[in-house]
């Protein structure tokens, strides 16, 4: 093979990440082997051996990479070969770099999917620590990027937490399907050897929630199966355009039109030539890191549509896209939660350097919109008006108040009694932006009690993740 083949053909210098992942199969199918009678104890000492020395060596940076060998798999055995002669050969017995290999990148992806979902955890009581402190500050929500009804920031910051926790939940699901064993697939037709593929998923620990090993049931299936990447690759596609909403919030919110928060400065950076930028570089670029995640996604969706089974070296291009995914959200997921909530004092427990918040800010965005109108109109329907007349009569009543550019609360009584003469003077308590958010106490509303039902919720279930 002439080395421009060798180089476009290899995957050493990315996939050798799945070391350990590799060892690990193997010593668990060399155990099974060797309880089977296919190996010898001897045999199984000296890979166990062997695997120790190699593992060594990877950990210290010893080892030695080598491009000719094509990928992790043979470079592992060839140097164990090198250390244990003909035992390390005899260890490829009853698999195939096919099975090997899609074992290797579900016991990898196993793990990094039970780190994302701690982190996943981590940014949700992040973002629940901030929402505890910020029940009674008051901000616009908004619909069309309209000013509509004022809600609790804390209330705001919890509908962030419902994404995170469905997305920790499919991370969780996904896990489910990806911890199942191909090795004994072979290359796409089982094997002749009396091998005991349940006892291998048994030590890899690829079993169901009730401890019951599983194992691909179709060895065509087993080797060209990559719908566990695809699928974790789409819930992480999903989770980062979670973080991309948050991130364009957060963008508009630190920008002076709004000025609702302040992004810590070593989240931050400066521009060239302007002294007085600070610009929100972190949530700019998870907002762009979310495009690529994406493009991840459908470039895996397009390396399976026309394989025929079984495997095919199509299939080893699907490492670099998830290496890439599993990496870009770890990351993300990492620095938002320091963004957010801030560094943890160890000595405290305690966390500081997060977002800063500007509540009067909020506060007099709130004010502006005629956010009250709703708990106007309620309060008509309440003195017996039909919901539409009412809905009418506080149309005209903000048509006027835009006019003589005024809030609604600052009409007088007579002036709103105009418009209907069953308002009276408690309509102000309606009005106030203190009155709309108290009012809204239905299962999952603005209402601070509501909200103060919900974190606590949110804690107990985040304590038992």
């Amino acid at each position: 093979m002439s080395e421009l083949v060798q180089r476009y053909t290899a995957s050493v210098f990315f996939d050798q990440r799945l070391w350990r992942a590799d060892i690990q199969g193997s010593l668990a199918h060399a155990q099974m082997l060797c309880e089977c009678g296919i190996l010898s104890g001897d045999d199984f000492a000296a890979i166990k051996n062997g695997m120790q020395h190699i593992t060594a060596e990877i950990e210290s940076g010893a080892f030695e990479w080598k491009l000719a060998l094509e990928d992790v798999h043979l470079n592992i055995e060839a140097r164990l070969t090198q250390l244990i002669g003909d035992a390390g050969k005899r260890l490829h017995t009853a698999r195939s770099r096919n099975d090997q290999v899609a074992t290797d990148v579900r016991l990898w992806l196993s793990a990094e999917i039970e780190l994302i979902t701690q982190l996943l955890v981590e940014l949700q009581r992040a973002l629940l620590s901030l929402a505890e402190k910020n029940i009674d500050v008051i901000l616009p929500g908004f619909t069309h990027l309209q000013v509509a009804q004022p809600v609790s920031f804390a209330h705001h910051l919890l509908a962030y937490i419902e994404m995170f926790s469905r997305d920790a939940a499919r991370m969780q699901e996904i896990k489910a399907r990806t911890n199942t064993l191909p090795l004994g697939a072979a290359a796409l037709a089982g094997t002749s050897y009396p091998i005991n593929r349940t006892r291998v998923a048994e030590l890899l620990g690829m079993v169901n929630a009730m401890g019951e090993p599983q194992v691909c049931q179709n060895s065509l299936d087993a080797v060209s199966d990559r719908d566990f990447a695809i699928e974790f690759t789409s819930a992480s596609s999903l989770l980062m355009v979670h973080i991309s909403r948050m991130s364009e919030e957060l963008i508009l919110w630190m920008s002076q039109n709004f000025a609702f928060i302040q992004i810590a400065d070593r989240f931050t950076t400066g521009s060239s030539i302007m002294p007085q930028k600070k610009n929100p570089d972190v949530p700019e670029l998870a907002r762009g890191k979310t495009g690529r995640v994406v493009g991840h996604l459908m470039g895996l969706l397009m390396l399976m549509k026309a394989q025929p089974l079984a495997y095919n070296k199509d299939n080893q291009e699907d490492k670099e896209p998830l290496f890439d995914t599993v990496d870009t959200v770890k990351d993300t997921l990492r620095i938002f939660a320091q963004m957010i909530a801030g560094e943890k004092d160890p000595s405290t427990g305690l966390f500081s350097g997060g977002l800063t918040i500007h509540k009067e800010a909020m506060q007099s965005a709130a004010l502006k919109g005629y956010a009250t109108a709703t708990d106007l109109a309620d309060y008509l329907v309440k003195k017996g008006l039909p919901f539409r007349d009412a809905h009418e009569t506080v149309a005209l009543a903000v048509k006027h108040s835009l006019r003589e550019g005024l809030e609604l609360s600052a009409l007088t009584l007579e002036q709103l009694q105009s418009f209907h003469p069953s308002i009276q003077a408690d309509v102000y308590d309606v009005l106030s932006l203190e009155g709309s958010l108290h009012s809204r106490t239905s299962l999952g509303g603005t209402a601070p009690a509501q909200i103060k039902a919900q974190i606590q919720r949110h804690t107990l279930r985040l304590q038992k993740e």
